[in-house]
């Protein structure tokens, strides 16, 4: 090998080095740009801090079979609300007047710390010894577990008055009886005419809807009834006749009347601009 050879050969030998000094440079680099970029967690795992079989449910009635009820969470460590159907308290201690008669199972909904529980606790009411509202046994019938079917007040083309414009929108004043259109009774009856609604207190505030009375088909919801503003609000489903533009999208009625034999629903201001009346009778 000459010396040119030499020289060429140590030349390239040095700039191998140099572009092997800066890949390993830049590598290096985006390593630590990288890790730079990983959170640092500070990891605390949940722990129980009570067992379920522990947790303690009372529920005291102020006289045997009476309706009012002291619903009590007694276990330290744990947190929730009770679960009592037609409404939810929101401490571990709660006074509640229930409205029906019957065996019902009242739920703790809460946390050990690490994990969600439920636990029922069953109350057995004979007898209605505070004061209710009687809407209640209207709507849900003898038997407030098994419930009670509503249908329409009437067949399409009856001429009765079960679902109808009234007055009512922006520029009327709502008045549920005065009939602008009788829908129902004139023969354009909803396209769910034939189907029916049943309200029951199994386990829940439970709404189930079915589009025909003949069909398994059906559509599960709740229901809120409020007897101090006089209103019945569906959740997760809506009432019979509904269609748009008639019914509320947020399933909540005025209630006009709700006895054994009659339910009177209103709804003042609709998507069409009007009021609309619906009226149901038990199956």
């Amino acid at each position: 090998m000459n010396k040119i050879q030499a020289g060429k050969l140590l030349n390239f030998k040095i700039k191998n080095m140099k572009i092997n000094k800066i890949i390993s440079f830049s590598m290096g680099a985006l390593m630590l740009l990288f890790s730079g970029c990983e959170p640092i967690v500070d990891e605390e795992l949940l722990i129980n801090t009570a067992n379920f079989t522990d947790v303690e449910l009372v529920a005291t009635q102020s006289a045997v079979g009476g309706n009012e009820i002291t619903f009590e969470m007694n276990t330290s460590n744990v947190t929730g609300y009770w679960d009592y159907m037609i409404g939810k308290g929101l401490t571990d201690r709660v006074t509640v007047v229930f409205p029906v008669t019957g065996t019902f199972d009242f739920k703790y909904v809460g946390t050990l710390g690490a994990e969600f529980f439920e636990k029922v606790i069953p109350v057995e009411i004979t007898k209605l010894d505070s004061p209710v509202a009687l809407e209640w046994a209207a709507l849900l019938g003898d038997d407030a577990v098994a419930g009670q079917t509503w249908v329409f007040d009437g067949t399409s083309g009856d001429n009765g008055l079960w679902w109808y414009m009234a007055s009512g929108g922006p520029e009327n004043d709502p008045v549920w009886d005065s009939v602008w259109w009788n829908a129902g009774g004139g023969g354009d009856a909803p396209s769910d005419v034939n189907g029916k609604m049943h309200f029951d207190l199994d386990g829940a505030a439970n709404f189930t809807y079915y589009s025909d009375a003949n069909s398994g088909t059906n559509e599960l919801g709740t229901f809120v009834l409020d007897t101090d503003g006089m209103t019945l609000k569906i959740n997760g489903s809506n009432i019979l006749g509904s269609e748009e533009p008639r019914g509320n999208p947020g399933g909540s009625y005025t209630i006009i009347s709700l006895t054994p034999d009659k339910m009177i629903l209103f709804v003042p201001d609709n998507a069409g601009g009007t009021g609309w009346t619906w009226i149901f009778k038990p199956e």
